[in-house]
């Protein structure tokens, strides 16, 4: 009787394959990566992403080409400009490969990727705590944290993608205009010295995303307190040091300046031509972001554990 049900309802045997909870953390951070794609907004912000790696790009591009192809001078709107005052100031930037490259292209970047996640933040998590979604995430079958990670590796991926990505690109390239040969095999350290600074942007910045929108929730608070941490912090810290001449340990104030401090040492920059001068060590930024980092999880571990699970 059984075979004869199951064959009237045309029953098929499951042939799926079960998906533990890790699973469903990367299924959490694609939909969150197609819920930002959806937005117009986010898309305006890449585009300013874009055009900072496109300076770099062909800046870089242009210190290569230009000595060998023109004189001692351009035209320039009908004005000949000295060769030399034309590639001067992306010579400052340091468009030639090296390490202050990279630097100084996660530096820049990084200013459109505050406020892409400052305004990511309360769509991507704020929302879940504000609306009540959290709990029905929480009665499937996975845990608090993979929850957490997920969110995690989906602003984690935008991270990458606005500068990781973009620095690869800019490594790859100056091979090209130089050696590549020589250039590749000497700079290994360079490109993995790109990875680690994209390593650590992504698991600070995406810990502190997650744990300021669990905190406050919505757009406009987020976006406050995140031009508090990174603008405000960071007025202080220039004042207090350039302006009153203070000790160099009150920079640890500016989270983002001790987060570029830390890719310098990934990169293994010399610390006396890091700027602006003076700055603390690289060991007392580390120390501050592993501290961010620390408290980031114990607030979230005590935020998300108090979230009743129905069912």
């Amino acid at each position: 009787m059984p075979a004869q049900t199951d064959t009237l309802l045309r029953y098929r045997p499951w042939r799926g394959t079960l998906r533990g909870p890790g699973w469903a953390a990367l299924a959490m951070a694609r939909s969150s990566l197609l819920l930002m794609a959806r937005r117009r907004l986010y898309w305006g912000l890449f585009a300013l992403v874009l055009l900072v790696f496109f300076f770099f790009f062909y800046g870089q591009y242009l210190v290569a080409w230009i000595p060998g192809q023109v004189g001692d001078s351009v035209l320039v709107a009908g004005v000949k400009v000295p060769v030399t005052n034309f590639t001067k100031f992306l010579e400052r930037l340091n468009l030639n490969g090296t390490a202050h490259t990279f630097g100084n292209l996660f530096w820049f970047e990084g200013y459109v990727v505050v406020i892409l996640l400052a305004l990511a933040g309360s769509v991507l998590v704020g929302n879940d705590f504000h609306h009540g979604s959290l709990p029905f995430y929480l009665a499937k079958p996975i845990g608090r944290w993979h929850y957490v990670l997920g969110k995690c590796l989906g602003i984690g991926a935008v991270i990458n993608l606005a500068t990781t990505a973009p620095a690869v690109v800019l490594w790859l390239e100056a091979g090209l205009l130089n050696d590549w040969k020589t250039y590749y095999l000497d700079n290994l350290n360079l490109l993995a010295g790109v990875l680690g600074y994209g390593l650590v942007l992504t698991v600070c910045l995406s810990l502190l995303v997650v744990a300021t929108a669990v905190w406050v929730r919505q757009t406009v608070p987020m976006v406050m307190v995140w031009m508090g941490v990174f603008v405000l912090m960071r007025m202080l810290a220039g004042w207090v040091v350039d302006g009153l001449r203070a000790d160099p340990e009150w920079r640890l104030l500016d989270l983002w300046n001790n987060l570029y401090l830390v890719g310098m040492w990934c990169l293994q920059v010399d610390p006396a031509t890091v700027r602006p001068q003076p700055q603390p060590a690289y060991w007392q930024a580390a120390a501050v972001v592993v501290g961010v980092c620390v408290g980031c999880c114990l607030y979230l571990r005590r935020r998300v554990q108090a979230v009743e699970v129905i069912g």
